[in-house]
């Protein structure tokens, strides 16, 4: 039997429904609140570049920390989790980051920005930790997952498509108010949403030991992918400038590309394990392959923009199946924010190491270099996948 924990309610208003549609569409709202400038990260590096001329490096390095500061704060988040009331947690939280997010549209300096959004980057992390915590106590997690997904895809489209077209006129303000607004409408959201009582399982619960080998090589490849993907798409602006392609054309490209993922979102759904994990992973990190490769021709219009929006369809695809095959070796689910963890490491590594390159290369070996890392992905994901299909087809043998 599960024993649940009393909370007292925070708010005197209103509460939608715990399991409803406008609880899941508002819980993923504020689990987005705290990464949502990774969804709009090409803006900010074009827009730390263009209004206030800081190098490719500097510019790259700010996201870099942002995401790392988010992975730390994802683990520090597992100290703050069940410990005291999740809503005063958030509320601070939110109010931190609107704060920070309005302190940086007054930064000029590089060292301060990437201090700055180091610290913002926590916040956020802690932020999406608490959430992930709340949604984990919703009926039909997936589906508020699902929302999660069309929240972070839906309107990171809208960011990098009208965004950079604003940042000439407005400078970095139109970025930095575009995250608090998005915090804001997270806080009043969080009004109406119900406490979501801990519930504390029974001492009875069989504990199942971890596959480490098989989980190990799955977080690898989430990183390998994460960093390979987010290493380009940092800078896909710039890159698409180098080429000659103008902003009127990169910016409706890159927001057809993130609701692409939609599309990528949806076809998980769709196929879940009817094909098993191997098959559909092998095609859809190949393709990323091949879309990766063809950037090198980027002067051409119609390349650039098939490009992106096949990553942007892959990228989706492919990250919730490998986030699927490392919950697969946790079914006690005590490492489940690994794979969390994995991903913002490499989301943040990325453009960590682009901006390394890029001070001495051009987009070309950046290019390269995240083909391989992708390759390499790709050939280490499919042991722990295929391990996971023919256990799954063993247990379908043994029920004929």
């Amino acid at each position: 039997m599960e024993k649940t924990i009393k909370t007292t309610p925070m708010f005197l208003l209103p509460k939608v429904a715990s399991d409803g549609m406008a609880a899941r569409v508002m819980l993923a709202f504020l689990a987005t609140a705290g990464l949502f400038y990774v969804n709009i990260m090409p803006a900010i590096v074009s827009g730390l570049i263009d209004s206030l001329n800081f190098s490719r490096s500097d510019a790259g390095m700010v996201g870099s920390l942002n995401i790392y500061g988010a992975a730390a704060g994802a683990l520090l988040a597992v100290f703050f989790v069940g410990r005291w009331h999740w809503k005063p947690q958030a509320v601070a939280l939110l109010l931190m980051l609107m704060a920070l997010d309005i302190l940086s549209i007054f930064i000029e300096q590089p060292l301060t920005m990437k201090l700055t959004r180091g610290l913002h980057g926590v916040v956020g992390g802690v932020l999406v930790g608490v959430s992930f915590a709340v949604i984990a106590r919703v009926s039909q997690v997936h589906k508020t997952f699902g929302y999660l997904l069309f929240v972070q895809f839906g309107l990171g489209g809208l960011g990098v498509m009208f965004l950079p077209q604003l940042e000439p006129q407005f400078g970095t303000a139109a970025l930095f108010l575009s995250l608090a607004a998005f915090s804001l409408a997270s806080f009043i959201m969080l009004l109406f949403l119900t406490d979501y009582p801990v519930k504390v399982p029974s001492s009875d619960d069989i504990e199942v030991p971890i596959q480490w080998r098989p989980l190990s090589a799955a977080l690898l490849a989430v990183f390998l992918f994460q960093g390979a993907n987010m290493g380009l798409y940092a800078y896909i602006i710039d890159l698409g400038k180098a080429y000659g392609l103008t902003i009127d054309f990169i910016s409706p490209t890159l927001g057809i590309s993130a609701w692409a993922g939609l599309v990528g979102a949806w076809l998980v759904i769709l196929f879940s394990t009817k094909f098993g994990r191997t098959l559909p992973l092998f095609g859809a990190m190949l393709l990323t392959v091949l879309a990766t490769v063809a950037l090198h021709w980027s002067e051409v219009q119609w390349v650039f923009w098939l490009a992106n929006v096949l990553v942007g369809i892959t990228w989706a695809f492919s990250i919730a199946y490998l986030l699927g095959v490392c919950a697969e070796f946790d079914k006690a689910g005590k490492m489940a924010a690994l794979g969390g963890f994995a991903s913002k490491t490499g989301l943040a590594s990325g453009p960590f190491i682009a901006a390394l390159m890029l001070d001495a290369q051009g987009y070309g070996v950046l290019i390269n270099v995240a083909a391989v890392a992708l390759v390499l992905g790709l050939l280490i994901c499919l042991y722990p996948s295929q391990l996971l299909d023919k256990a799954g087809k063993a247990g379908q043998d043994e029920m004929m």
